[in-house]
């Protein structure tokens, strides 16, 4: 590598979120909480789905996996956040930096093809039910899990192999609470045009890619259940796709009112960060078991197994 190809940015001040000093420590509570209970409830989320056999089913390891990569987004960032409103260090060197980049696209991109392959999971158990074990096998769904982790970590790679070749020059400030691709793009002293290329055309199409499947999935689910004439079906049907579409709405929906309604760019790309970082994370665990009756089921079962066992002792 030459010398044009090495950064001088041995470190980034990362800015933080855009609030008044004295309100950190509430701040800092607050994402606390937040990240607690992401952890927590999705961790509860996937040990539940592995401790009852009546959840073993497709939808439930798709969304095992979703929690998963839901408490390794928030992971990515959120540590790094409160570590730096605690101690006072907005500083991150430059490896850990790149890390950072490379992990955050990795699990984000992880999460857009989970909620579509989720959503073909609700697509094929509502237009066709008889045949929805056939079609959705256990080794499908291996599959489609791998391959999404797979083009995740190629899609990852790419953006972050192409970044490691930039110069860091002069300014190491990031307007963000961590660091993200654009933000660092800005600061580059080296010849973006590439990089730029590439999100908008490859890391546009795995942005949107997903999406589709997502609208696709439900159009068509869609003129199916107005097929049905019975309100009896009409609930089966919503209460089938129901919580994966209440999670796709607060997904997608949160990240485009941010961006249609609040006038800052700056702004813009930390309160979507927040959004799906942090908030949609953690609501998450909550959406898919206050209404869940297979998942409260569960949780039922679990508590009464071990109050049983401590009784016992």
């Amino acid at each position: 590598m030459g010398p044009e190809n090495q950064s001088s940015v041995s470190e980034f001040l990362l800015l933080g979120l855009p609030f008044h000093p004295g309100q950190q420590r509430g701040f800092f509570t607050l994402f606390l909480g937040m990240y607690l209970t992401t952890v927590l409830g999705n961790l509860l989320i996937i040990l539940l789905i592995r401790l009852d056999s009546r959840l073993h089913t497709p939808m439930y390891f798709l969304l095992s996996h979703l929690a998963f990569s839901d408490i390794s987004l928030s992971s990515v960032t959120v540590p790094k956040m409160l570590t730096n409103m605690q101690t006072q260090d907005p500083f991150i060197s430059y490896p850990e930096c790149i890390s950072q980049v490379c992990f955050y696209i990795l699990f984000f991109c992880v999460d857009n093809f989970l909620l579509a392959v989720m959503a073909y999971d609700r697509y094929v158990a509502i237009c066709h039910p008889l045949h929805y074990t056939t079609i959705l096998r256990e080794g499908l769904c291996v599959l489609l899990v791998a391959g999404s982790l797979i083009v995740s970590c190629a899609h990852a790679l790419l953006h972050t192999l192409l970044l490691v070749r930039l110069s860091f020059c002069a300014d190491n400030t990031i307007s963000h609470f961590f660091c993200d691709l654009t933000a660092l793009l800005k600061l580059s002293c080296s010849d973006i045009s590439l990089n730029q290329l590439v999100i908008f055309t490859e890391g546009g199409l795995f942005s949107i890619l997903p999406l589709f499947i997502i609208l696709g999935s439900y159009v068509r689910i869609g003129t199916i259940i107005l097929k049905v004439p019975s309100t009896k079906g009409l609930y089966k049907a919503f209460s089938t796709c129901g919580f994966h579409l209440f999670v796709v709405f607060l997904y997608y929906g949160t990240v485009a009112s941010v961006y249609f309604f609040s006038s800052s760019r700056d702004s813009k790309d930390i309160t979507a960060s927040v959004m799906y970082t942090v908030v949609t994370p953690m609501l998450n665990p909550f959406i898919y078991s206050l209404r869940n009756r297979d998942i409260q089921q569960a949780l039922e079962m679990c508590v009464s197994t071990v109050s049983m066992q401590s009784v016992a002792q």
